[in-house]
């Protein structure tokens, strides 16, 4: 006869609290399209990545879809500076030539993609990863720079290379995964109607393709807490109004404004909620979503 394992029954009643609280959580999400936008901290520390992988496959066990997109750019960047290259930035936006294109793919929809696809399978999931090539995804179109200058009248209008943003999204491939119980993985890859590559802001992809997907929720994973007053306290249950008096009165700038225009486009075209977490924090995507604090900045329609 084995032998039982004696629990504490304090530790015992803390593990019930916990299935509680979350009980309510997964009954309403379960059957519903959760887009994760995978970046920062959270792809490059071990026990992060670890966590981050059990997090995916335990919302899958428990009847969600999660649609995972996720960035890349300090491996990029890596990669570029063994191979000499130096990389150049305007406005926040790698110059990216066929040569630099080449390393983004490799980098990608190559290194990154099959790490976090073979990660949350051996954590007992189906990932499959995909590009914006794979099944013809995500059609993408050259992002135009204007800059203008006191010297001259016209604006300069500069040309960042296989630079990009989503034209149009077709989602048959994710659908057919996620209906035969398998996790997409994708890297914001697109190609153009000249079949050139081009790399798109994964957050961009991620907004994008939650809009596409008819999503419940958009998550985006970040290095900070979340969207911060001006006294450095976070904000949560922002409505669409709210969000804009912030970006209206400088409250949000800097690298989190792009993330914030993400979500209000979602939330604009139909996605229930978005979500910006610290993908700094362990199981920081089951904390956000089954506990009734949450740790992070929650957006709403309304």
């Amino acid at each position: 006869m084995d032998k039982q394992i004696p629990i504490k029954k304090t530790s015992a009643l803390s593990i019930a609290h916990v299935l509680i609280e979350a009980l309510p959580y997964i009954q309403r999400f379960s059957g519903k399209t959760i887009v994760i936008k995978y970046g920062g901290n959270a792809m490059v520390d071990e026990s992060l990545k670890s966590s981050f992988a059990r997090d995916i496959v335990l919302m899958k066990l428990v009847g969600i879809n999660p649609v995972i997109v996720h960035g890349g750019g300090p491996q990029i960047g890596t990669v570029l500076r063994k191979l000499g290259k130096t990389s150049q930035f305007i406005d926040g936006m790698r110059v990216t030539d066929s040569e630099t294109m080449d390393v983004v793919e490799m980098v990608l929809g190559g290194l990154v993609n099959k790490e976090i696809v073979n990660l949350i399978n051996q954590h007992g999931g189906r990932a499959v990863g995909l590009t914006g090539k794979d099944g013809d995804l995500i059609r993408a179109k050259p992002i135009v720079i204007e800059q203008r200058s006191a010297e001259t009248d016209a604006p300069e209008i500069i040309d960042l290379g296989h630079v990009g943003e989503v034209s149009s999204i077709d989602p048959a491939v994710v659908d057919m995964l996620g209906h035969g119980d398998f996790i997409p993985v994708i890297a914001p890859i697109g190609v153009g109607s000249d079949g050139r590559s081009y790399n798109i802001n994964a957050d961009l992809v991620a907004g994008k393709m939650a809009e596409i997907l008819r999503a419940e929720k958009l998550i985006l994973l970040t290095n900070t807490s979340g969207i911060l007053n001006r006294h450095g306290e976070l904000l949560t249950g922002l409505a669409l109004v709210e969000v804009e008096e912030l970006i209206a009165n400088g409250t949000v700038r800097g690298g989190m404004l792009p993330k914030i225009r993400c979500a209000v486009g979602a939330l604009k075209s139909g996605v229930s909620s978005a979500h910006i977490i610290d993908g700094r924090t362990e199981h920081a995507v089951l904390l956000e979503l089954f506990t009734d604090q949450g740790i992070g900045t929650l957006l709403l329609r309304r």
